[in-house]
């Protein structure tokens, strides 16, 4: 068995790689363990310092990253280049701040002295997508290690060049042998690393689907997981809101890396004031989006990952259209070389339609509307999806309190969803389980241990 990568602007095949044997598996984890042990005793200035030595790698490297990430995974040259700067950026955040996320904390107790401490768990496994591959696994990678532990990456097959990349670049930092490795392995093969009484927990970014199955192995073997899965964004514009920033914002969220982004606005949902013009304006604009190759200058739309992901956007919109939803532009997929999509918007949506209750990840905006703010609330919370969600009004207050009516992991109030360094990221209800980034992210798999020191 082997995988494949391929170039989605043309379907070209760029490499093939075959999947280790479980004896080169077996090897890895016993170089993971042994590791580890060394790791935990480190301390946090001997960890900030592969960091930053990792941050310096990546920016020296930027531009070919940034290529690679285009040529293996579509995504536009800037949007690659500013995945790469992310990950630099993160590295350093950590190597900076971790420190003071895991101070121990004193407790005010009857004993001598009381404290919670943060200990390492050991081995981490993580299963990350393809539609930022390098960013997804930084963003775990680098609180991982600076909370002494080790970490392992089963990455998505279409983008093994990208994962291989990482190994290196951790190796030429200065990474001991086995602190960081990429598996190149199956199915059945990860569900048993999940299963190895070696690993202690596991991190996974994707579907929902694919997010209950890991969920549940992880739970039967009784490892720490943290999942980050769908959404389906609402975007929720009153009439007072300033129509030009709401229009090039919804372009942003909608139609950036192709639509391929968990965080993505996914509904727009529009105020009766204010939808006509929108729906308007946006349609324009979609009409003006440029597909080509995403190296070059001119392309605004990027092609999708794959072709089988393509199909199945394409099946959602069908159905969408036979619930009753109107094209207002696209709705197909466009003929040619590579995996591209018409860019589209969908008109008429509401509950129970396709493109209401799944996630669409792909470039296609779906027009949800309104009779009032508080049936807003209630159309943006009509999901089983909760990862994000944002407000667009001239009134600010207004804004926060309808975002705190919004059942998701993180509500933006004129200014688009994203994961930020300082702040925590996730979902609730089936947009996942725990948390990444900021001090949250980092003490998931930490062991949050109790000590107390009797006289």
């Amino acid at each position: 068995m082997m995988f494949e990568s391929r170039n989605p602007a043309t379907g070209e095949l760029l490499d093939v790689f075959d999947l280790l044997a479980d004896s080169q598996l077996e090897d890895r984890l016993v170089r993971a363990r042994a590791v580890s042990r060394d790791w935990q005793r480190s301390t946090l200035e001997q960890r900030a310092a592969l960091l930053r030595a990792t941050a310096d790698c990546i920016r020296a490297e930027r531009d070919s990253l940034a290529r690679s990430i285009s040529l293996e995974m579509g995504k536009l040259l800037p949007e690659a280049f500013g995945e790469v700067d992310k990950c630099a950026l993160c590295c350093d955040y950590y190597a900076d701040h971790a420190g003071e996320m895991l101070n121990e904390e004193p407790i005010a107790t009857e004993a001598r002295d009381s404290r919670v401490i943060f200990e390492p768990l050991g081995v981490i496994l993580a299963v990350m997508p393809w539609n930022f591959p390098l960013w997804q696994v930084f963003r775990f990678l680098a609180p991982t290690l600076m909370a002494g532990n080790v970490a392992l990456l089963k990455h998505a097959p279409n983008v093994s060049r990208c994962a291989l990349l990482i190994e290196d670049i951790l190796h030429r930092a200065g990474a001991p042998e086995g602190l960081f490795s990429t598996l190149l392995i199956s199915v059945e093969q990860t569900a048993k690393v999940i299963a190895d009484e070696r690993v202690r927990g596991v991190a996974f970014t994707g579907s929902e689907a694919t997010g209950r199955r890991i969920g549940a192995l992880a739970g039967e073997h009784l490892k720490k997981a943290v999942l980050e899965l769908g959404g389906s964004d609402p975007f929720i514009v009153l009439d007072d809101a300033d129509l030009d920033r709401a229009v090039e914002m919804a372009m942003k969220l909608r139609f950036g890396n192709a639509g391929q982004i968990c965080i993505a606005a996914k509904r727009f949902i529009l105020l009766p004031g204010i939808a006509n013009a929108f729906v308007e304006r946006l349609v324009e604009r979609v009409g003006l989006l440029q597909t080509g190759n995403p190296l070059d200058a001119g392309t605004t739309l990027a092609p999708m990952a794959r072709d089988d992901l393509r199909l199945q956007l394409q099946a959602q919109v069908q159905a969408s259209i036979s619930e009753g939803a109107r094209v207002l532009i696209g709705g197909e997929p466009q003929h040619g070389d590579g995996w591209f999509y018409k860019p589209t918007v969908l008109d008429g949506i509401k509950p129970g339609n396709t493109a209401f209750s799944e996630e669409l990840f792909g470039p296609v905006a779906s027009i949800v509307r309104a009779r009032d703010e508080a049936d807003a609330v209630c159309l943006a919370n009509a999901t089983r999806f909760g990862l994000g969600a944002s407000v667009w009004t001239s009134d600010v207050e207004k804004g926060e309190a309808l975002a705190r009516q919004i059942d998701a992991g993180a509500c933006f109030v004129n200014a688009p969803v994203a994961s930020d360094l300082r702040m925590p990221f996730g979902g609730t209800k089936a947009s996942g389980l725990g948390r990444e980034l900021a001090s949250y992210g980092i003490r998931e798999f930490c062991n949050i241990k109790s000590l107390w020191v009797a006289e």
